[in-house]
């Protein structure tokens, strides 16, 4: 395949008039891909909602976005590769907004054979014929011919991550309510605490021993001002008291600080600690992926290692409870394995077509279950009508649940780093809902798993599980 050439016009070929011109339409991801490259975050430019409220009503493009299109015309066209960019003048006649095509004109008006100057009107118009930019450039044109193969357009793809603002908008509208942060002696630790009460999200209550405590806090640069800190002699202690306070309702929630998951898991399901419930406990990912339509569940990537059937009817329906919660009424759960096919040889099939059968039988109750089904056709349509499958859940699941953890865990990590996704945890199945963190986690994933438990723990509080 032939690469097309970009010529020029060499200062002795130009003539007065001579013009050339571009077109390009923009949207909504060419504007935030400029102010990503210039830094340039206006909100006039990116932010709907105050951009409403500015002079034009509306988002607007960035001036110098158009005036860029003046420097391609002149760069690539005319008179192409080779010319020297010496100055610009620019007057912004109207605005440009999303969907609007402009095209952008160059036109010699003036050669001077000192240096090879020559001056260009730049003229911008919409698709209205109306002038949105004028001026006049100033290049050397080049003196010598120049043919090269245009290199190929870039991909490049804008991601947006917004569908947990919602969630965290909810959550903030709810009273303060207290958490429980158990063994916060990592500065990332105390860090997420002060922006959980930041948030107003809620009033964190640190456990742990009181100077390790404090030595995080110095060495994460924060005040610990305002803070109720429950001094205990290790880890260990500090998850009996987390769980204690849960017990009695001191907190709504829990959040893992600074020790190992499974410790502060051990004290939730022991024996008397009054957390457990009838269910097994389950980790639930939830997922703002740029590529999918909606957020998406993972279940269960942290916990449960290699689940029977009835853990996995309870990891199911954990996840459900948690999409009810957030307002989807009946849930599209896939139940994953490598095919889409039973295969007596691959008990993941298996336990998918039994846990079909489960959910028309009202063992799983207020979804919509169907398994086995590959992770293609799990989320995308056209994967699912290639194979001909015919489901209510194929191509538009809500909840993916997994064989086990290992296949939980490579998946979602697969989203986070090679999708883009962020990914929210969070534990239930206990009384009250668990904050699990990573200290890979952005400030944005931690912020919406503690609104995500706030919101469970409203709901535990109206069912009488775990007041407020």
């Amino acid at each position: 395949m032939h690469q097309p050439l970009l010529t020029n016009r060499i200062f002795e070929e130009l003539k007065i008039g001579d013009s050339a011109s571009l077109e390009r339409t923009i949207g909504r991801d060419d504007i935030d891909l400029f102010a990503s490259v210039s830094g340039d975050y206006n909100p006039a430019h990116v932010d709907p909602e105050f951009a409403a409220k500015d002079f034009f009503g509306h988002i607007v493009a960035h001036g110098m976005w158009t005036a860029a299109l003046v420097s391609s015309v002149l760069g690539t066209r005319l008179p192409g590769p080779g010319t020297i960019y010496l100055g610009q003048e620019l007057q912004f006649r109207k605005p440009v907004s999303p969907g609007d095509t402009i095209t952008a004109k160059v036109t010699v008006k003036e050669k001077r054979p000192d240096r090879n100057i020559v001056l260009l009107d730049t003229r911008c118009t919409n698709q209205h014929g109306e002038e949105v930019l004028l001026g006049t450039a100033t290049v050397i044109a080049p003196s010598e011919r120049i043919a090269w193969p245009q290199s190929a357009p870039t991909a490049i793809a804008v991601q947006r991550h917004n569908r947990f603002d919602p969630i965290v908008e909810e959550a903030r509208a709810l009273p303060l309510a207290k958490t429980a942060v158990v063994h916060p002696c990592s500065p990332e630790a105390i860090q997420a605490a002060v922006e959980i009460r930041e948030e107003g999200l809620f009033d964190p209550i640190l456990i742990g021993p009181d100077a390790k405590i404090r030595a995080a806090a110095e060495k994460a640069g924060v005040a610990l001002n305002g803070f109720e800190i429950i001094a205990v002699e290790h880890s260990h202690a500090a998850a009996a008291r987390g769980a204690e306070l849960a017990a009695a309702c001191k907190v709504s929630t829990l959040m893992k600080g600074s020790l190992h998951s499974d410790e502060l898991l051990g004290a939730v399901v022991a024996a008397g600690s009054g957390l457990r419930t009838e269910r097994r406990i389950s980790h639930v990912y939830m997922m703002d992926v740029p590529a999918y339509s909606k957020l998406l569940a993972v279940t269960d990537a942290a916990i449960n290692i290699a689940p029977s059937l009835e853990q996995k009817r309870d990891i199911c329906q954990n996840a459900v409870d948690l999409m009810h919660m957030l307002g989807l009424v009946e849930p599209k759960v896939a139940v994953l394995a490598a095919v889409e096919t039973v295969n007596d040889k691959m008990q993941a099939t298996l336990d998918a077509a039994a846990l079909t059968v489960m959910s028309s039988r009202g063992q799983i109750t207020g979804a919509k279950v169907d398994g086995p089904l590959a992770f293609d056709n799990a989320i995308n349509l056209d994967a699912a009508r290639t194979k001909g499958i015919v489901s209510p859940v194929a191509g538009q699941a809500d909840i993916l649940l997994v064989p086990d953890l290992e296949a939980g865990n490579m998946l979602a990590k697969q989203l986070i780093y090679f999708a883009g996704a962020d990914a929210a945890g969070l534990v239930l199945g206990a009384r009250v809902p668990i904050i699990l963190t990573s200290r890979a986690d952005s400030v944005k994933v931690r912020i919406a798993s503690a609104a995500l438990a706030k919101l469970v723990a409203a709901r535990n509080a109206q069912h009488g599980l775990a007041p407020l």
